[in-house]
């Protein structure tokens, strides 16, 4: 019985077994990979799905503003890199969207972080009045003289205007003039000649200019100003010819080199005019302050129409002159200085540059080995003629003067003038206080300049149109070229030109223990009337209007005549 039942349970349990069919390469793959049959035939109970969430930088790869965002802060790295390292302003400098590229890259990082904005505000809410007051003192610093309403006003008598028309007609007289010095000062010279021509009623044959020595510079007039303009705004005046009539080519022009300083038309008259009927052809040098600047009416408004209305400069370098200009007001007003600070000037003027005793050595053994190139009275030290107002101000000096009249450390400078002695160097202390200093070196775009590189007068004609268009202009010393602007900025409707009182403030300067408060006041007063108003020449003689234009060639009338 036992058996028996037993039996029953082994053919029970055969029966509950059950067989598949699996081809061997299963079976091998299985035994290879260590994987039980079981865990084949039986998977793993279910288990609740997870998300997973992809990593943080897939999302922002993934994200466009993020990619918008950091070529946003790269670019702003990058410009901000040259900046600094260049000391360059390159958003205010070249393409006609700069000026606006900033403020819309700063208003779109704001809709993306607004914390900057509230940031921005918190730091505009702290400033107080002393924000309010430093931009009050910036107004100040570029607000425009009152020019009491003088306007150009060059309206020529009767007897003038009957006179010429006899002289433009004449054929039988002709003036020929030698120029020479730089730029600014054949530009005088010029007008000298113009009015001579006048006086003798000659006809003017077109200035020739005089191969500088000191930079060999070969231009002519007509590379350096337009020749066309300069023919026609004088033809009811003086009659101006490209060259002399076949005719005279065969005669030796009666040449005069001696003509005495602030000779008189009188003077000019009894010494000219006879040899120029005998001979048709009169052939000057030498020009430079050679006329008188105390003439007649309507030879004084002659001198302001040669000026500032025949010499304009050759079309390429006004256009030159005006791109720069506009690159520099692209960020708002500027500031232009005219610098002397160049090794001749230092030898010429007697003066210490103050930079270092191996510079004064320098300077010293200069004027040892070429004292005729000295023109200061050889009977002052440096230290006289800086007390007496006769030196260039150095890079120092002007940085504390342009502080102490208010100008923004934010300002935009052009500077004009040759390399200084010392190079880059000695402008430091300038651009410490003013970074955003800037020549036509740093403005112009690559070849712009390479026209005119070995010309020193066209790049001076460059230097004088970007310093005539500024805001503000201060020349660092008396010369040429600073006269001359002066001139143009008061016929030009008085722009503030300021004229820096040396010989009353370099006492101050060396004072140290002046605290600086007071110092900044001392200057202002001491500059009050020295910012381009007008300034009447009534009963002064001695006074060239073409610096002093008021009354002769402006009014201050309804009427403004220009003949």
């Amino acid at each position: 019985m036992a058996r028996s039942s037993t039996s029953k349970m082994k053919n029970n349990f055969v029966k509950k077994h059950s067989y598949i069919s699996v081809p061997s390469e299963i079976i091998s793959s299985i035994s290879y990979n260590s994987t039980s049959l079981q865990s084949l035939l039986c998977p793993p109970p279910p288990q609740k799905p997870t998300t997973r969430r992809p990593p943080l930088l897939k999302l922002l790869l993934r994200n466009p503003t993020f990619w918008f965002l950091s070529l946003i802060l790269s670019v702003f790295f990058f410009f901000g890199t040259l900046e600094l390292y260049f000391n360059l302003d390159l958003f205010s400098l070249y393409g006609p969207d700069h000026p606006r590229l900033r403020p819309a890259l700063i208003s779109d990082l704001k809709s993306h972080f607004p914390q900057l904005g509230v940031l921005e505000a918190r730091l505009e809410g702290d400033g107080g009045n002393g924000g309010e007051e430093e931009e009050e003192g910036e107004r100040e610093f570029w607000r425009q003289p009152d020019g009491l309403g003088y306007k150009p006003c060059l309206g020529f008598s009767g007897e003038y205007r009957k006179a010429s028309e006899v002289m433009v007609r004449d054929r039988s007289r002709y003036l020929m003039v030698v120029v020479s010095g730089g730029m600014n000062q054949q530009r005088n010279q010029i007008v000298d000649a113009v009015v001579i021509a006048r006086i003798l009623g000659a006809a003017l044959v077109v200035p020739v200019l005089q191969v500088n020595v000191i930079w060999g510079d070969e231009s002519e007039f007509s590379d350096i100003f337009d020749l066309e303009r300069f023919k026609s705004v004088l033809a009811n005046d003086v009659r101006i010819v490209s060259s002399l009539p076949s005719t005279y080519l065969r005669k030796r022009p009666m040449e005069e080199s001696q003509t005495p300083f602030h000779a008189s038309p009188r003077w000019i008259r009894q010494h000219y005019l006879g040899r120029l009927r005998k001979d048709g052809v009169l052939l000057l040098r030498g020009l430079d302050s050679r006329l008188t600047v105390d003439l007649p009416s309507d030879l004084q408004k002659l001198r302001c129409k040669v000026a500032f209305h025949a010499l304009k400069f050759a079309p390429r370098i006004l256009e030159l002159g005006n791109k720069l200009t506009e690159r520099m007001h692209r960020h708002g007003p500027y500031l232009a200085l005219h610098l002397r600070l160049e090794k001749d000037v230092w030898v010429r003027t007697g003066c210490s540059p103050g930079l270092s005793s191996e510079y004064d050595q320098i300077i010293n053994s200069e004027r040892k080995r070429h004292p005729e190139l000295l023109t200061a009275k050889s009977n002052m030290t440096a230290h006289e003629r800086k007390l007496a107002g006769l030196c260039p101000l150095n890079a120092i000096e002007v940085a504390r003067l342009l502080k102490a009249l208010g100008a923004p450390r934010n300002a935009r400078i052009y500077w004009a003038g040759g390399e200084p002695l010392g190079g880059k160097e000695a402008l430091l202390p300038l651009t410490r206080e003013f970074p955003h200093l800037y020549n036509k070196e740093d403005l112009a775009l690559a070849g712009e300049l390479e026209p005119f590189t070995k010309r020193a007068s066209l790049m001076a004609a460059i230097d004088y149109i970007v310093c005539e268009k500024s805001d503000v202009f201060m020349p660092s010393h008396g010369g040429n070229m600073g006269h001359v602007i002066q001139g143009h900025r008061a016929y030009a409707g008085h722009r503030k030109y300021i004229t820096p009182n040396k010989r009353h403030m370099l006492p101050y300067f060396l004072n140290s223990t002046i605290p600086e408060a007071e110092f900044n006041i001392i200057v202002k007063e001491l500059h009050q009337d020295s910012l381009g108003q007008p300034e009447l020449k009534i009963g002064r003689m001695g006074r060239d209007v073409t610096k002093y234009p008021v009354p002769e060639c402006m009014c201050n009338g309804t009427e403004v005549e220009v003949a």
